[in-house]
Order: C-alpha cells, then sequence, then structure tokens
C-alpha cells in the first residue's frame, strides 16, 4: 500500500457533500455489515466499555490485515503507547457502525477519534447514520491525553517509550 495524494480524490465530492450539510469528516464504511475502515484521511479509534459486562475497557480500531487500512505512524504510536500504560485492553479488528450505535445507545461507548500526522489526534463528537446522530462525548480523557503525550514526546517534553526518540 502507498499513500498518495491520488487515493484521496475519490473523497472530494462526499466530503463537500458532508461538509455542506455541517459535518468536518467523512467516516468510510464498506459491506453490508457497515464495517468501518477510516475517518476521512485519517485512522479510526473507539474507546468502548465491554460489552461482556466485565467492566474492562477496550481500544478498538480496525485491523491491517484486510488491506484497506494503511499502517498509519501515529496509528501505530497510539496502540503502542497504549499497550505501554496497560490501563485498558488494546484490539485491532472489525468494528461495524451498528456495533458503535449498540454500544452509543448502552452507554458503553466512551469516546472517539481518528488519528493522523498531520492531525495527530482529533475527537469524533456524532456521526451521522441513517438519518440520526450517534452522540458521542468528546473531546474525551483519552483523546487528550494522546494528544498531550504524542506533543510532548514528539518535543521532548516527555520520555518516550525506549527508542521513540534520539537526542542530537
Amino acid at each position: 500500500a502507498a499513500k498518495v495524494g491520488g487515493n484521496y480524490a475519490g473523497s472530494m465530492k462526499p466530503q463537500t457533500d458532508a461538509s455542506n450539510r455541517g459535518y468536518s469528516q467523512i467516516l468510510w464504511v464498506f459491506g453490508e455489515e457497515e464495517e468501518i475502515t477510516e475517518v476521512g484521511a485519517m485512522n479510526v479509534f473507539f474507546f468502548l466499555e465491554k460489552e461482556d459486562g466485565s467492566k474492562g475497557r477496550e481500544l478498538v480500531t480496525p485491523p491491517l490485515t484486510r488491506g484497506d487500512i494503511l499502517p498509519g505512524v501515529t496509528r501505530q504510536s497510539i496502540i503502542d503507547l497504549s499497550k505501554s500504560w496497560g490501563e485498558f485492553d488494546v484490539v485491532e479488528r472489525s468494528i461495524t457502525l451498528p456495533e458503535v450505535r449498540k454500544a452509543a445507545s448502552e452507554g458503553r461507548l466512551i469516546e472517539a477519534f481518528g488519528a493522523g500526522t498531520a492531525a495527530v489526534v482529533t475527537p469524533i463528537s456524532h456521526i451521522e447514520h441513517k438519518g440520526s446522530d450517534i452522540e458521542i462525548p468528546a473531546t474525551g480523557d483519552l483523546t487528550k491525553r494522546f494528544f498531550s503525550d504524542l506533543m510532548g514526546i514528539q518535543y521532548g517534553r516527555i520520555e518516550g517509550p525506549e527508542g521513540w526518540s534520539v537526542k542530537i
């Protein structure tokens, strides 16, 4: 896979349509199950209470194994940083819009955000789906923490995981 400007040409018309309706980004989905892929040109993450009643939490992002997700550096940084904290599960798996709607209706959708090189992390406050909005608490504590920590590591204000920064 390669990330080039031409990859985004097909998104220009839908993005303009979404903007005209008051939305700042498009959440890309595919298939009958409405599997979520990316948000705009960013990777997407959903922070959820687990459905099994365990009170555990998980950070979910679509997997690279399907071939439709670009392996972004910011995406991997968020995965690695999350794992280093050890506070919740980090899961790369398919997630669907119906699953997100159900989690929101059950109060299990804690927050959601896009992640990419230019944006670092960007909160998602709602998703329009089939004529109604899925409301998402934004900007959540995890989104703020990722932004703060990633920028802190980038600018040398805080120590990152082993090997992330080299002083020259």
